[in-house]
């Protein structure tokens, strides 16, 4: 009872505007301990975050904090590949004990200072683009600010929110058909704003156009992330305006975990040079529009996303009416204008706390397709079923299966194709592939 007596004048003391004050700074400092709660839980469960373990080489600048890391990674491939043709990834002579080579070389700079932050990526690639002289480009390069109430704004070359996660439903390391269309691990040049509101989690975005590209043999399409780009004579379209909003939902349904979300993205096509009728390239726009769902259950995950996207342009820089020309990789390729995309990830995240070297195993088997409108176009269906190892000392490792009858990483033709557009040959095709990959 004394104490109880002695707390009130304590209390009687403060004013109400002092109170309410106290309450929000509580309320901010409880918001930002769930944010960084569930980020943590994320990373945990999705295999496709490239964890970066703590450097050595911090240093001081300006004031803040600035890591210093990046990775190396290895490739191992094997499957339908030609022997020796030109273009594309198969353009490497693949014999039937499969190939080794460098896949990625990346550094990475992150910087604190306060509430002040910011990420820089710039990554380097072999030649996979049938160049023979390999390829880099610019990965990430934003400056940010989080806010006492738990809001968080980005500004520079960042992810577009667009769909349940940075790589969408995947754990792989070839994701889902959505990264092949730009709707999934997208990077444009803008500002992204995140918040949330109760059980809400909320993300807007402004771009002004894409991030670039930068330096191999493609012109256009030496960029990591895939992006609508003109042909090598300047025909096509060029993104810009482009708007964005995602929420995000948590709840628990059935015992079971559950964030169900919704995404939204609509930006201006700007025409460039000429269509096939030789008249200056008409201006279109595109829109997406995505539900995504993912479940947790012990220690399973089961995410899914339906997607239908629509480019509306007109024919420049593609042989049909019904694609448009998109590149990455160092690689052009032509799209579907418009398609509804289905995937599912199912994945279980098992501790390895019995073997020294591994901190965990997470093995996965996944499913998407494009499913074309247009008449007369195939599908492009990819499956894939492997595991993601975490191990001790930095090193991260996939190790998978694929096949798919639409999906120009899958199996080689050699030279320009539409697989993710008209698909006029869907074969069959399949890929073993184990990625080492070490991070500093």
């Amino acid at each position: 009872m004394a104490g109880f007596s002695f707390g009130i004048p304590a209390i009687a003391q403060e004013s109400a505007a002092d109170l309410k004050d106290r309450i929000r700074l509580l309320e901010a400092e409880l918001e930002q301990t769930k944010r960084a709660l569930a980020k943590a839980e994320a990373e945990k469960s999705t295999a496709n975050v490239e964890a970066q373990p703590d450097t050595d080489m911090a240093f001081n600048v300006a004031g803040g904090r600035l890591k210093v890391g990046g990775a190396v990674r290895v490739n191992y491939t094997a499957g339908t590949y030609p022997k020796d043709t030109g273009g594309g990834e198969s353009s490497r002579a693949f014999p039937d004990g499969g190939n080794v080579g460098l896949d990625t070389a990346r550094i990475n700079l992150d910087y604190e200072n306060g509430n002040v932050l910011g990420k820089f990526e710039y990554r380097f690639y072999d030649g996979y683009g049938g160049f023979g002289t390999g390829y880099h480009m610019l990965h990430t390069a934003w400056l940010g600010y989080n806010y006492a109430n738990g809001s968080q704004v980005q500004v520079g070359v960042n992810r577009v929110p667009f769909g349940p996660g940075p790589y969408g439903v995947s754990q792989s390391f070839f994701f889902d058909q959505h990264y092949y269309v730009g709707l999934s691990d997208d990077m444009d040049l803008g500002v992204k704003y995140s918040w949330t509101t109760g059980d809400w989690k909320w993300d807007a975005g402004y771009y002004l156009q894409d991030e670039g590209s930068y330096k191999g043999g493609s012109k256009k399409a030496d960029r990591y992330s895939y992006d609508v780009i003109t042909d090598s004579v300047g025909n096509g379209y060029e993104e810009e305006n482009q708007v964005n909003l995602r929420g995000i939902y948590s709840t628990k349904l059935a015992g079971i975990d559950s964030d169900l979300g919704f995404s939204v993205q609509y930006g201006e096509m700007r025409g460039k040079g000429v269509n096939v009728l030789g008249n200056p390239t008409r201006d279109g726009d595109m829109s997406a529009y995505s539900l995504h769902m993912v479940n947790k259950w012990n220690n399973f995950t089961l995410a899914t996303q339906g997607t239908h996207y629509d480019y509306d342009v007109e024919q420049a820089g593609v042989a049909n009416q019904g694609e448009i020309l998109m590149g990455a990789f160092a690689f052009p390729t032509a799209v579907a204008r418009e398609a509804f995309i289905p995937a599912v990830s199912l994945s279980y995240y098992l501790e390895t706390p019995s073997i020294a070297w591994l901190n965990y195993v997470i093995p996965f088997v996944e499913y998407s397709s494009i499913m074309k409108d247009e008449a007369g176009f195939n599908d492009s269906e990819l499956y894939t079923i492997g595991a993601a190892f975490g191990t001790a000392g930095g090193w991260y490792t996939y190790a998978e299966y694929a096949t798919s009858n639409g999906n120009d990483f899958i199996g080689g033709d050699g030279g320009f194709n539409s697989r993710f557009g008209a698909n006029p040959n869907p074969t069959r095709n399949h890929r073993f592939n184990i990625n080492f990959g070490y991070y500093f």
